[in-house]
């Protein structure tokens, strides 16, 4: 930390010359964040950055820290009431369809062109990968300056899957070489014969993966990314039967409970079993600090994790994680021809599952162009690059500069100057870069209105998943069906049905073509 430290001191004072906002009545601006303390995930860089940005415009931040579960209630009854309370929100891409409908924040437009012009620190659009930059825009237009880019890659102790022991073995036991999984199905298989073994010596059993299931521990969002491979069909256009996933855009009908989604209900069901019995209970610490502290071959989550795994004091697998893109499936179901297709090579889909934090400005603030200021302070490359390579900011890849030469822009030593091991940061933003630029399909992201209150139902339904085997997947799936249909039958009689479908259309990009 003293020799980051040393490099942002030394990046704050090239800043100051190319920042011309002073205010000598020293205003106040309130932005409400996601609630991890002054080093925690999201909040944390704000705190960290607060005294440097506050000497150079003159101005008084406060820090409105709000507890993930309280988060989308308290800003929107503030939004909804006109009260005030926050000029800025750093907050998940699912809002959007929220904010939009009430017309609640500010575009940015002009402010990234005056950006460019020398008023305010500048960042440039074009260095948000491309599925990220659609989570910032709506319309054509920007609403969001980049912070944090959120996706799950598969993580996995390549120590372990490379032991000539453990290969011979597995072959023994399977007829099957030890490799990284390709596939959902061979995840499962590895993970399984893992499971209940003490693999790492310590003398007790191990587990064959670790995830976060509680209800409220954004669990769901494991769901997600492992049912796409099922349920995506690749096609070179949006339409209504390729590279969609909510619902069908043409009828808004939930498409939740159709064969692809009952094989990856069944799959999340298999690969829990694999894991501990306490999982089911487990929010995203306790999910992570077992694979960081080396009890499990195998998680998917977010950046977050591998940035974690360099710091020692909570990290046991630091120069022995793997990394790579999620796995895929090798059969997609098909809605228009109503049967499973066959490829060849896997379907890896790629996801930006997660919040994806970023800055928004209500138009309720006051002080629009400070709080501008404070996210484009942030989003700088040289900022930005600096909470990507450190693990407690909770700030994931999500910019090309992010990517090793010659993907992107940063060089080993920038992660190595951070603490990190050059193996680990290598299959790191590899694996990220596999997932934006390399997946054969792509996972839509929800940000209609409602979308909250669609996935808590998501949500809830899942942990009975979890915690009930004995409730058929068919069940499940026709559970949240209903409570899909009736959340947008309120919000149609709200806001009409037409409205609503345009809205979806919109935010998924319906007819677009797909980059290949």
């Amino acid at each position: 930390m003293v020799k980051m430290a040393k490099v942002a001191g030394a990046l704050w004072v090239a800043l100051l010359a190319g920042c011309t906002t002073k205010t000598p009545d020293r205003p106040t601006i309130r932005v409400a964040v996601y609630a991890s303390g002054p080093r925690g995930a999201i909040s944390g860089p704000l705190h960290y950055w607060k005294n440097r940005w506050e000497e150079e415009t003159g101005a008084t931040l406060e820090i409105a820290e709000i507890p993930f579960a309280e988060l989308h209630d308290k800003v929107f009854a503030d939004l909804r009431a006109g009260t005030g309370q926050y000029d800025g929100i750093i907050g998940p891409a699912w809002f959007y369809g929220d904010y939009l409908l009430g017309n609640y924040i500010l575009p940015i437009d002009d402010f990234i062109q005056r950006g460019k012009n020398g008023e305010f620190p500048f960042w440039d659009p074009q260095t948000v990968v491309p599925a990220l930059r659609e989570l910032h825009r709506w319309n054509g237009r920007w609403y969001g300056v980049p912070n944090d880019g959120d996706a799950h890659v598969l993580y996995y102790r390549k120590d372990v899957l490379a032991d000539p022991k453990w290969q011979d073995a597995y072959r023994k036991a399977t007829g099957k070489p030890l490799r990284v999984p390709e596939t959902w199905e061979e995840l499962a298989e590895i993970a399984e014969f893992f499971h209940g073994k003490d693999w790492n010596g310590d003398g007790e059993p191990d587990y064959g993966i670790t995830m976060h299931l509680a209800v409220g521990g954004q669990g769901f969002f494991h769901y997600m990314s492992l049912s796409a491979a099922y349920t995506v069909l690749p096609g070179p256009q949006k339409d209504r039967y390729h590279n969609v996933y909510w619902f069908d855009p043409e009828t808004m009908e939930p498409l939740i409970n159709t064969p692809g989604h009952r094989r990856a209900l069944a799959m999340l069901r298999r690969l829990q079993k694999a894991g501990p019995r306490g999982q089911t209970d487990w929010q995203l610490k306790e999910a992570w600090d077992r694979f960081l502290n080396g009890k499990a071959v195998f998680c998917y989550s977010w950046g977050d994790v591998g940035s974690l795994a360099q710091d020692e004091s909570q990290s046991r697998i630091k120069g022995k994680l793997g990394c790579t893109a999620l796995p895929g499936t090798m059969e997609v179901w098909d809605r228009e021809h109503n049967r499973w297709v066959r490829f060849e090579r896997p379907n890896r889909v790629g996801n930006t599952v997660g919040a994806s934090w970023h800055g928004v400005i209500t138009r309720q603030s006051k002080h629009p162009e400070l709080v501008y200021h404070l996210f484009a302070f942030h989003a700088q490359k040289e900022i930005n690059m600096f909470h990507c390579a450190t693990g407690w900011t909770g700030i994931d890849p999500g910019r090309t500069f992010h990517f090793l030469q010659p993907r992107g822009e940063a060089t080993l030593e920038t992660y190595t100057s951070a603490g990190w091991h050059p193996e680990d940061a290598r299959q790191y933003t590899e694996a990220f870069y596999q997932n934006y630029y390399e997946s054969t399909a792509f996972l839509d992201y929800l940000r209609i209105p409602g979308t909250m209150e669609l996935w808590r139902q998501l949500d809830r339904r899942l942990h009975e998943a979890v915690v009930d085997h004995s409730i058929a997947e068919e069940e499940i799936l026709a559970r949240i069906e209903a409570d899909w249909r009736r959340t947008l039958e309120r919000i149609s009689n709200e806001i009409g049905p037409d409205r609503l479908k345009q809205l979806y259309q919109r935010s998924i990009g319906y007819g677009q073509r797909v980059q290949p």
